[in-house]
């Protein structure tokens, strides 16, 4: 695959990021995807799986800007993330996994529903559409994350599989 069609695939992955759709990537997208998570599952901010999402969401923020805010303005433009995503994270996607880990964990956390350290397959579709994944893509993007077929979805499964869509590997 020549670069110009790893760029143009990277760039699609922009608009997951930017939460509100205004143009760029800050710390708000971040802090508004775990709130929104948090609504969906009823948790309280305050409660430790809230406050864990929190800093999860934030570490994440501290890791795409150290990547991809050139410019250190705070926020993160889609030029300034296909160049970070080229740049930084094609030769090392184990780097992506690393920065989104704490907010994965926190997420499968919320939705982990029965405390058993692993989320429903619903459950993560859930997580999946806050996040904004179509509806109709959710259910079957969850699915495909339930690599060893137990119904369930844990961060062992999924952190790899995040680094794969966001670091799109030639």
């Amino acid at each position: 695959m020549v670069s110009s069609e790893y760029e143009r695939r990277i760039a699609a992955r922009f608009a997951t990021f930017d939460q509100d759709g205004n143009g760029y990537i800050d710390r708000e997208d971040f802090s508004g995807a775990a709130k929104a998570l948090l609504a969906e599952f009823g948790t309280a901010a305050r409660s430790d799986k809230g406050q864990a999402l929190y800093v999860g969401a934030e570490a994440f923020w501290q890791g795409m800007a150290g990547i991809a805010d050139r410019d250190g303005d705070q926020r993160i433009t889609r030029e300034e993330f296909v160049n970070g995503a080229v740049k930084r994270l094609r030769d090392n996607p184990d780097r992506f996994a690393e920065i989104a880990r704490p907010f994965l964990h926190a997420a499968i956390a919320v939705a982990d529903t029965d405390g058993d350290g692993a989320a429903t397959v619903t459950d993560t579709a859930r997580v999946l559409k806050v996040l904004g994944v179509p509806e109709n893509i959710a259910h079957s993007a969850a699915a495909a994350l339930d690599t060893d077929g137990d119904g369930k979805v844990s961060e062992v499964e999924i952190v790899p599989a995040f680094a794969r869509y966001f670091t799109v590997p030639e």
